[in-house]
């Protein structure tokens, strides 16, 4: 019997992780919708997120005590947010497995960032990753008509999608130094950072005249539909951090992969993305450094 029980909760984990890497993969489709309907992603993102703060906090009050008193988690606001700002701009107005695939770019920023911020010292498989990190942005980025050349070369999208990727790596790396911390404050954090930067980011380009205002009277099919997309999102990080804390770091690692293989395909299926050669290479190249390695002795730091 405990072996039937270990095994469903093993395939639960999964199914909780799956759920998660599919939700951000089919996120761009949802927010182009909004954007069609006059809602720019950035207001929708400080609106969804400031709603799963206020339901955090409901839930947990004492998690913003606890965010106010821990200055290293506002670190952590601040990478979530750029995170949750860049990723969502990028995937409403760039081309969606572009822009998946150079997010994924993480493996190169988390080494380097893990020697910075928590000392950990670069082994051959962090090495290894960080070239075949690089190789494969190159080759998704080089210019269809060599580097002089102005067509192809990197666009908005691409520096909103290498910016994210930098900034969930350190997301990742503050939630490893900051893990002494409850999950409820560090969970705040993050969708308050969301909200904040977001809200922020959206105001100045608004004054810029870059971003349109947000409707001043949504009507109630819209605002239905933003708590439907903010209960969504927290359903998602909800399964994210109970699928994480029952699987080894490895096969997360390895199931959240899928988030590349859901944008993807629903990007080409929908006509929001392509999949030429330098994106199948360079995306082969990006994947394989993601992917965990299970050669590498234990001890050695990923």
């Amino acid at each position: 019997m405990s072996v039937d029980l270990a095994r469903h909760g093993h395939w639960v984990a999964v199914a909780a992780l799956l759920f998660n890497a599919l939700t951000w993969g089919l996120s761009w489709w949802p927010l182009r919708l909004f954007q069609a309907g006059g809602l720019h992603p950035l207001w929708l993102t400080a609106a969804t997120y400031s709603l799963v703060c206020v339901a955090l906090l409901l839930w947990r009050p004492g998690a913003a005590r606890q965010l106010l008193r821990r200055r290293a988690l506002w670190v952590l606001v601040l990478a979530a947010g750029t995170t949750n700002a860049c990723f969502n701009w990028a995937v409403t107005i760039g081309d969606v497995v572009r822009v998946v695939l150079l997010f994924y770019l993480m493996p190169l920023w988390t080494v380097l960032l893990s020697r910075l911020l928590l000392g950990e010292r670069i082994a051959t498989a962090g090495g290894l990753r960080v070239l075949l990190a690089l190789a494969g942005a190159a080759v998704v980025l080089w210019p269809e008509r060599g580097l002089l050349s102005l067509q192809g070369a990197p666009t908005l999208p691409d520096a909103l999608a290498l910016l994210g990727g930098f900034s969930f790596a350190l997301n990742n790396v503050m939630l490893r130094r900051e893990a002494a911390q409850s999950g409820a404050s560090r969970a705040l954090a993050m969708f308050a950072g969301g909200a904040v930067v977001s809200m922020l980011l959206a105001w100045l380009l608004h004054r810029a005249g870059l971003v349109p205002a947000p409707p001043v009277a949504p009507g109630p099919g819209l605002l239905l539909a933003i708590v439907a997309m903010a209960l969504w999102f927290l359903l998602a990080n909800l399964a994210l951090q109970q699928g994480a804390a029952q699987l080894p770091a490895n096969t997360t690692a390895l199931i959240m992969v899928s988030e590349v293989v859901f944008a993807s395909a629903s990007a080409v299926a929908l006509d929001a993305g392509r999949l030429g050669l330098p994106l199948l290479l360079g995306g082969a190249l990006i994947l394989a450094a993601a992917l965990p390695w299970r050669w590498r002795r234990a001890a050695q730091p990923d």
